[in-house]
């Protein structure tokens, strides 16, 4: 069913909610309650959104996570059916250090079309924005893929700035890339904005590569069908367990998972709002009375991105809202 209405703006609704309480408890050193201020925010915003939808990338199973878990159904009911993906704090450890990059993040498509096989956590990763779209293959060498894209975007090889996250299962990958002469930009977490930084205009990063959360891997593809991206990803199982379980469902680990393998719909709605600065969105700012917020909204039908900054005034907020953004828990 084609998605008539446009459900962006009702989805950075709930991002703002999540980043407004999750903010509060910036560098307190607890991420655990840094991300069940977003939970809870975010689900009682999405509440309100006029939709019929069911999460499929989320906090867990229902018996590990209370509200925003897989299956748990949201939105008013009403029609469209569609599948939800949500990550309330997309690095929880940055929040909680008081450190750069993290954002709240919504993503919804038609039912049916995200990609939630939960039997492997990881994912091999290659991503690039629009102008080198087509110019990846995640089975080629680093080496290739890094000149394809150079080419692609008309810069020298010197000039590629690749985004890997600091892991020590990257050792090998980060010896290669700088064998080429390629920049490394290095990040602790968030791999989903690094993705996304791939394909803004006037991008901070060429490409992403490395091994991270496969849930990111679909959200991140759902930004990437709004901006015109790609990315490609195999499943990386991390143990003998992991390949035995891939084995006994018929899980191919050699298939290259495309964008549109992740998200079989152009019907994509997307939205995001940062947390904490970072280089992609800002951080939320507080003042006396309110906040400030800035978001990313994005449709995929439409091509339409929106850079949103928002002001937000307590008391007239949490009169309608009844949720107390002033204190933390």
């Amino acid at each position: 069913m084609r998605l008539e209405r446009n459900l962006g703006m009702d989805l950075v609704r709930c991002t703002e909610a999540a980043a407004l309480r999750a903010a509060r408890l910036m560098g307190r050193g607890d991420k655990n309650a840094a991300d069940q201020a977003a939970v809870d925010a975010m689900r009682f915003a999405l509440d309100a959104v006029p939709m019929d939808g069911v999460v499929v990338i989320g906090e867990g199973e229902k018996d590990e996570a209370p509200m925003l878990y897989i299956g748990e159904k949201v939105g008013t009911g009403d029609p469209p059916e569609v599948d939800v993906a949500v990550d309330p704090v997309e690095g929880t450890t940055l929040l909680a250090e008081g450190m750069p990059g993290a954002i709240a993040v919504v993503a919804v498509a038609e039912r049916g079309s995200l990609y939630h096989w939960s039997g492997i956590a990881y994912m091999d990763k290659l991503a690039v924005g629009p102008q080198a779209r087509g110019a990846i293959d995640i089975n080629a060498p680093v080496s290739e893929n890094i000149r394809n894209v150079a080419r692609a975007l008309k810069k020298e090889v010197e000039d590629i700035t690749v985004v890997v996250l600091d892991r020590p299962r990257h050792k090998e990958l980060i010896r290669q890339i700088r064998e080429t002469g390629a920049r490394i930009k290095l990040i602790l977490h968030g791999d989903v904005s690094a993705g996304i930084m791939t394909a803004i205009e006037d991008p901070p990063a060429d490409m992403l590569m490395g091994i991270g959360g496969a849930p990111e891997a679909v959200i991140t593809a759902c930004a990437m069908k709004c901006l015109g991206g790609e990315i490609q990803c195999k499943l990386w199982p991390r143990n003998d367990d992991e390949r035995a379980l891939a084995a006994a469902n018929g899980i191919d680990l050699e298939r290259v998972y495309r964008t549109s393998d992740l998200v079989r719909s152009e019907n994509v709605f997307f939205a995001a709002t940062g947390i904490t600065d970072g280089e992609f969105l800002r951080g939320v700012r507080y003042f006396g009375g309110g906040a400030r917020t800035y978001s990313v909204v994005m449709r995929a039908v439409s091509g339409t991105v929106r850079f949103i900054e928002s002001r937000h005034d307590w008391t007239k907020l949490m009169r309608i809202s009844g949720v107390d953004y002033v204190h933390a828990r």
